[in-house]
């Protein structure tokens, strides 16, 4: 009888780790193009676009250079992980702050695929909470920062960001010369590598822990996490119980670890749980307040602008959340996730557009790494290939590591166990 029971639990661990295994996988594959397409933009504004005219573009804090940053923002589409490399291109180009962070919350919020995605779990209010919500963020950050002025962390993050990393090592050719030269591109691919080779680790272990939350952590944790989720008023809870979930939904997010596109199923399943409206959106808000969010920018521009940005960005996520439930409460447009159907299996890898897509990102990628290849050979000595190995082997670093081998470790026999 007890081996068994023995039996049975090892089966189910076995079958759970498959599918935690899987479902990490699955939401890197929804997400490889994006990444890519995030990188290869960010490489080539890092190469090709010169600080002087980044400068004259988004130079100010005024309201054209905020208009501008989120233009540029939305039309470049990416993850929270690539957007922070754009914004780091853009911001130590001379671009200002205020604009730089409008680009960086546009490039994350306001993303044509995300809304597809949002639409297919979540429906039409969400969608707006999204758009509506993304620009009504961005203009509490601008706000915030005109109230509290932090000159001297500028002036400081952009003397840490200033060793030597120009305008891309040719800055006396012109766009259009860089862009038609061999040397061009390998100064693109060397980036493009150099953007990979900063986030790779953060991205693995984050997109392996959104896989076991979402196969193993039970519902019941989310309940317990969300007061007044799940109750008879769950759609509009009272005013505290509102107010608690807005407050949680980061911290929720800050345990998933991932980019906006993998955490929209999360976000289902905290609304198919009766989360409010105001709760599920600062959950979907919040891929700019996880943990390898806040390391990557620490590595950019020191701790202390690091710990700004993410104190600007959840003071704007609570504000927004709640100023967008409400208002659709007012409108009786509230939804109701009593229709809401539980996640269930899900079918990643199949031929859809999104394979399309990263058939064709990976073939650019191949390219670039080619051009990469030939660099490497010409300037085997260079000095400036190490420009951002920012601390070497600190702690943080060995952890990663071996949270690194841990989770292909883990990711290998996830994938392995139903062979045997």
């Amino acid at each position: 009888m007890l081996r068994q029971i023995r039996r049975n639990a090892l089966s189910n661990f076995l079958s759970l780790w498959n599918e935690a295994a899987t479902t990490s996988l699955g939401f890197f594959w929804m997400a490889l193009w994006a990444f890519i397409l995030g990188y290869v933009i960010s490489s080539l504004i890092q190469v090709l676009v010169t600080r002087r005219k980044m400068q004259q573009a988004m130079g100010e804090d005024g309201p054209r250079s905020i208009a501008l940053g989120t233009f540029f923002g939305f039309i470049s589409s990416s993850c929270s992980f690539s957007a922070l490399a754009t914004t780091r291109a853009i911001f130590n180009k001379g671009a200002g702050l205020a604009p730089s962070l409008a680009f960086m919350l546009a490039s994350t919020n306001l993303v044509i695929e995300l809304g597809i995605v949002i639409a297919v779990f979540l429906g039409w209010q969400f969608v707006v909470g999204e758009y509506v919500g993304g620009v009504l963020l961005i203009l509490v950050t601008w706000l915030l920062i005109r109230l509290t002025r932090p000159r001297r962390l500028e002036a400081q993050a952009r003397r840490k960001m200033d060793d030597g990393d120009g305008d891309g090592g040719n800055s006396d050719k012109s766009w259009k010369e860089k862009i038609t030269s061999k040397e061009g591109w390998q100064a693109i691919a060397q980036t493009y590598v150099m953007e990979w080779q900063m986030v790779w680790k953060d991205v693995l272990i984050g997109f392996t822990v959104a896989g076991i939350i979402s196969a193993m952590v039970p519902q019941s944790f989310f309940e317990a996490l969300f007061i007044g989720a799940g109750g008879e008023n769950a759609a509009n809870p009272g005013f505290l119980a509102v107010l608690s979930q807005t407050l949680v939904g980061p911290i929720a997010a800050f345990f998933t670890f991932i980019g906006s596109m993998g955490n929209i199923p999360l976000a289902a399943v905290l609304f198919a749980q009766g989360v409010s409206f105001a709760g599920v959106m600062a959950f979907i808000f919040s891929d700019l307040v996880v943990l390898p969010v806040l390391r990557i920018n620490a590595s950019y521009y020191g701790w202390k602008m690091a710990l700004y940005i993410l104190a600007l960005m959840l003071v704007g996520i609570v504000t927004v959340s709640l100023l967008m439930h409400y208002s659709l409460a007012l409108l009786g447009m509230l939804p109701d996730f009593s229709g809401q159907t539980s996640m269930g299996e899900r079918e990643f890898f199949k031929w859809n557009y999104q394979a399309v897509l990263n058939i064709l990102f990976l073939t650019a990628t191949a390219i670039l790494l080619w051009f990469w290849r030939q660099g490497q050979k010409q300037h085997s000595h260079d000095h400036h290939h190490h420009d951002h190995d920012h601390g070497g082997s600190s702690l943080t670093d060995k952890v990663l590591s071996v949270l690194v081998v841990v989770a292909l470790l883990w990711l290998a026999g996830g994938v392995v166990v139903p062979l045997f």
